[in-house]
């Protein structure tokens, strides 16, 4: 049997918007659909899906749920950040899960970014080459070479 991979499932929400809202989630459905087929021995945490409605909280409740995000970032196994376009909450997280040992993994066009680079065991571009990477074995190396 094999062991259970937590796998945090960070990614942009507000992103650059100066307004009070966010970007389309349904990304998240697809990702989660691609990790299940392929590490089907994953518990996967998405913080989106606990804070559907976060964008209307306060400020001691945001303080609050970036606080928790941050910390079950730093608690999992492997971070999977999806970034469009910038996302301060998603560098956070990515830091945390780095620092503390996880494998991060960043589908991204921001290839040339300084914490996408600094942050990352590896940068995909986009979902579809994120499903190769998962389908040939890749994040397993990633992990094995971790241990």
């Amino acid at each position: 049997m094999s062991k259970t991979i937590r796998i945090f499932l960070a990614g942009i929400i507000q992103g650059s918007k100066v307004e009070a809202a966010i970007h389309d989630q349904d990304w998240r459905s697809g990702f989660k659909r691609i990790l299940e087929r392929h590490v089907p021995h994953a518990d996967i945490h998405c913080q989106y899906s606990l804070h559907p409605h976060s964008i209307t909280y306060d400020l001691p409740g945001i303080r609050r749920t970036i606080e928790e995000g941050n910390r079950i970032a730093s608690e999992c196994d492997v971070l999977i950040a999806y970034i469009p376009s910038a996302s301060m909450g998603t560098a956070i997280e990515m830091y945390e899960a780095f620092r503390a040992g996880a494998v991060v993994v960043a589908v991204t066009p921001l290839a040339a970014n300084w914490v996408v680079r600094a942050y990352s065991h590896r940068v995909l571009s986009d979902p579809a080459a994120f499903e190769t990477f998962l389908a040939e074995g890749g994040l397993q190396e990633l992990l094995d070479g971790r241990e």
